[in-house]
C-alpha cells in the first residue's frame, strides 16, 4: 500500500466512525429548539415580503385612485375598496407570523 492509500483508508474509517457517533436521538432542547431560528426567519420573511408587496401595490393603485377621484368625486367610495384590497397581503403575512411561531 502506498502512503496515499493509507491516508485515504484512515480518513474513511475515521469519517465513518464519527458519523456513527453523531447519530443520537436526543437533542439538547428538544426537536422544536432545533428549528427555532429558521421559523423566525420564515415568519419575518412572510410579514416583510407581504408588507413590501402591499406597499408596491398600494403605491400604484393610490396614484390611479387620486386621478380617478379628481375626475369624478362621486366614485370615491367604491374606488376606496380597490385601495384596501392589497391590505389582505399584510393580514395573511401577520397570520403566518403567528402560525410559524
Amino acid at each position: 500500500m502506498t502512503k496515499y492509500n493509507k491516508i485515504v483508508l484512515a480518513s474513511l474509517v475515521l469519517a465513518l466512525a464519527t458519523a456513527g457517533y453523531a447519530q443520537t436521538t436526543e437533542t439538547v432542547g428538544g426537536p422544536d429548539d432545533m428549528y427555532r431560528g429558521l421559523r423566525a426567519i420564515g415568519a419575518g420573511l412572510a410579514l416583510g415580503l407581504g408588507a413590501l408587496g402591499t406597499g408596491v401595490a398600494q403605491a400604484r393603485i393610490g396614484s390611479s385612485l387620486v386621478g380617478a377621484v379628481a375626475e369624478d368625486p362621486s366614485k370615491a367610495g367604491s374606488l376606496l375598496l380597490y385601495f384596501l384590497i392589497p391590505e389582505t397581503l399584510v393580514i395573511f403575512g401577520f397570520l403566518a407570523l403567528f402560525i410559524l411561531n
